[in-house]
């Protein structure tokens, strides 16, 4: 197709774009906890979200992309005139970056699996027609706007409670930590360990299937629970104040670098993913259902999104970690968990959820442990406006961006 060298070398900058907003604005999905409990300040959070997401993106990261993402269009649209699939990726890319970093300065969370799902929904309408969008897809997306949030926040209240009941409330209290402590840490490894392995692309990689996930996950529970117990022994002999807090702060900073880790490992897909397409298209001239993606590619993406957590991390870390309401060290493990717990048993269930709007339920979940009162209504509707409004926002902004470039190159 002509202008190859244009389309080619764009979609590596938007793609690189796309990935350093997604660092910037999804780091508050494994960070904001623990810096909201300060547990670690916001500059250690951006260095060590930074290496981590990075070495998630390349090591663990998928090496294979859906051609049109979760399916959100038909590819029969497209199979005629590939060269609407290099615009489309291309215009994608640029209405969801562009919505993503206006919602990063503005402080607000939002997904960028959805912002890529509703610029590819955009083109699929402007390009083939609505009968052209599987509407049921959307559906599911819009349903997860309940599922995650919800989900999460029961889950975060109801392990929240857990450990006022058992631990905080106790009159031994440290006593107690010995005893339920390394059963949370079994239970957070073997949540962590699962969400590594069962439908990621390491799963894939290793080949184990349900069972043989379960089983390896299982055998690292036991054993981090044995380790959980010497560590929480060490550790309440060490510290002299506020030992609860400060065994659970050790206990958050490894849950919050887990996620991020698995962050980079799942969400690189959505920043190289269309640069890949755009690549493969351009080269062979047509494309499958899968599209291969380098592991070159894969590092660059990684790179961005290592990049915008250093450089913007912070606006979004604030407002998940301070806005909303306040955390302490107990609070911000059960939000890990239950926000892990939810990626986790909603994949399992084939149910869509966003790790974004999962995080942030998590903590509305335990602020309202302490009441309505313990939580910013302001705020919390001020993010759900934003989530209600980036599927039409992207999409709208994607069509214009594609019937722009149709115009000048087609």
């Amino acid at each position: 197709m002509e202008y190859s060298l244009f389309f080619l070398i764009g979609g590596f900058v938007l793609g690189f774009a796309m990935a350093w907003n997604l660092g910037a604005n999804d780091v508050a999905n494994s960070m904001a906890s623990a810096v909201g409990a300060r547990a670690i300040t916001i500059k250690q959070a951006m260095f060590i979200a930074g290496i981590l997401t990075f070495v998630g993106a390349v090591f663990i990261g998928g090496h294979v992309t859906e051609t049109v993402r979760k399916g959100i269009i038909s590819f029969d649209a497209f199979s005629a005139h590939p060269e609407f699939i290099v615009i489309g990726s291309f215009s994608a890319l640029f209405a969801a970056s562009v919505w993503v970093f206006v919602a990063t300065w503005a402080e607000m969370p939002v997904s960028s699996t959805h912002s890529i799902v509703g610029a590819l929904m955009g083109v699929g309408i402007i390009a083939g027609g609505f009968g052209t969008v599987h509407w049921a897809k959307v559906g599911q997306i819009v349903s997860s706007w309940i599922i995650s949030p919800f989900f999460s926040g029961i889950l975060g209240f109801i392990f929240f409670i857990i450990i006022r009941k058992t631990i905080l409330e106790k009159e031994d209290y440290v006593g107690m930590t010995k005893k339920v402590g390394p059963f949370l840490v079994a239970f957070a490894v073997f949540i962590i360990a699962m969400s590594f392995l069962l439908k990621t692309p390491l799963g894939k990689k290793l080949a184990l299937g349900t069972w043989g996930c379960f089983g390896v996950a299982t055998t690292i529970c036991v054993l981090s629970g044995i380790l959980g117990k010497m560590l929480i022994s060490r550790w309440i002999g060490m510290i002299k104040n506020d030992i609860v807090e400060m065994v659970f702060r050790k206990l958050q900073v490894f849950t919050s670098c887990c996620v991020a880790l698995s962050q980079g490992a799942n969400d690189v897909a959505n920043a190289v993913g269309p640069v890949a397409v755009i690549y493969f298209v351009i080269k062979t001239g047509g494309v499958g259902e899968k599209v291969p993606v380098s592991p070159m590619l894969l590092a660059f993406g990684g790179l961005g999104i290592a990049l915008g957590i250093i450089t913007f991390g912070h606006k979004v870390i604030k407002t998940v970690g301070f806005k909303i309401t306040h955390l302490t060290n107990t609070r911000g493990f059960s939000i890990d968990l239950s926000a892990a717990a939810t990626i986790l048993i909603a994949s399992k269930l084939g149910l869509p959820v966003s790790t974004t709007h999962a995080a942030v339920g998590a903590v509305i979940g335990i602020g309202l442990a302490k009441g309505f009162e313990a939580v910013d209504i302001k705020i919390i509707f001020k993010i759900i406006l934003y989530w209600l409004i980036t599927l039409p926002m992207v999409a709208l902004t994607s069509m214009l961006i594609f019937k722009i470039l149709t115009a000048i190159f087609v």
